[in-house]
């Protein structure tokens, strides 16, 4: 009996080691480690891009693109393109930070603010550079920038790229916002309420992207005293349009930025080789964004004051941003310590330009 049992002891012991045996030969799942390279397999496209997009010409080459057609080619045809209007930067860029837009084209100095709250997108490509205008009252006494002392100045919204250029002009010429006499005022007001404005009399000047000011010329109560090539940073030589995305887009959805990155170089080549075309498909875009067309030479004029370009000046991006910084619209940074470095992602811009 005891021989019995000795031997059924002998078979467990090695039933239980040839167990652990097997299970020491089998492969744990393991989870890519931090810093590691492995990537996932890529999502399916998605079913519908939202795309944001400003009321205004300055925004020529997405106009152009969805005219042409260049992003729904981009996409595929199994991808919905759903377009959403802006009247200004800020609500595009808390759309974009909330996920309610997942790419599309803005100004830098709204975007700027927003990214150094949020931090949950990229600037991709330009679009365009340049395209506002200093323009002045005819009767306002405004012959230099130094005649600003004791005049109001719009602009369309606080803390635009026009806001931003504005103070640095002043800044240039020695002059100080104020909300006295004692120096330059500025207010905000759409750029309809500009022209009613000037009118009126109420205000003085106003820093406007075009075709408003072209539009205040011919409407004989204004001329525009600096053009778009004199406007700060840079001589006019700075991004008033950019293309931006999500992370979380541009993670999942790598191909369809790129393809939107090529859509908007598809749509500043073709403006470039056929401009009087250009100007009625921009015509046409406009009326569908905004209710209303405009007068092609207003189109020919505001084009012809535009840079458009996928070119990115991050030192451009970064002044204007310590503008903002001194204005008071980016809070908790100290300008020697501002770093834009991961608000540019040109990587795709360089991959679409190499045919990759």
């Amino acid at each position: 009996m005891k021989k019995f049992t000795w031997m059924i002891t002998i078979l467990l012991l090695t039933s239980l080691v040839l167990a652990a045996c097997g299970k020491s030969e089998e492969k744990p799942a393991t989870s890519p480690s931090p810093g590691s390279t492995e990537t996932t397999a890529p999502k399916p496209k998605p079913a519908t891009v939202k795309l944001g997009i400003f009321k205004n010409v300055t925004h020529a080459a997405g106009y152009v693109a969805l005219e042409k057609g260049y992003f729904q080619e981009a996409f595929g045809d199994d991808v919905k393109i759903e377009v959403l209007p802006f009247d200004n930067g800020s609500e595009f860029s808390t759309a974009l930070a909330t996920g309610e837009i997942d790419l599309g084209f803005v100004g830098p100095g709204p975007s700027t603010n927003q990214y150094l709250k949020s931090k949950n997108f990229k600037v991709v490509s330009g679009s365009n550079n340049g395209g506002a205008v200093l323009a002045v009252r005819n009767d306002a006494g405004i012959n230099s920038v130094k005649d600003l002392v004791g005049k109001t100045v719009a602009i369309p919204t606080k803390g635009s790229t026009n806001e931003i250029s504005l103070r640095l002009l002043l800044e240039q010429e020695g002059l100080k916002v104020t909300t006295d006499k004692s120096g330059v005022q500025i207010l905000a007001a759409a750029p309809a309420d500009t022209l009613t404005a000037f009118r009126q009399k109420e205000i003085d000047a106003t820093l406007i992207p075009e075709p408003w000011g072209t539009q205040i010329e011919n409407q004989g109560v204004g001329k525009i005293l600096l053009d778009w090539d004199k406007i700060p940073p840079n001589n006019g030589n700075y991004p008033l349009v950019i293309l931006v995305a999500s992370d979380a887009f541009i993670k999942d959805h790598r191909d369809i930025v790129k393809g939107a990155i090529k859509a908007n170089l598809d749509a500043i080549d073709f403006i470039q080789k056929n401009p009087d075309e250009s100007y009625t498909l921009i015509d046409n875009r406009l009326k569908e964004l905004s209710g209303k067309g405009m007068d092609l030479d207003l189109i020919k004029a505001a084009i012809s004051r535009l840079s458009l370009t996928s070119d990115v000046s991050k030192e451009a991006i970064e002044e204007m941003a310590k503008v903002s910084i001194d204005a008071g619209y980016i809070k908790g940074i100290e300008k020697d310590k501002l770093d834009l470095t991961d608000f540019l992602d040109l990587s795709l811009l360089d991959e679409v330009k190499q045919g990759k």
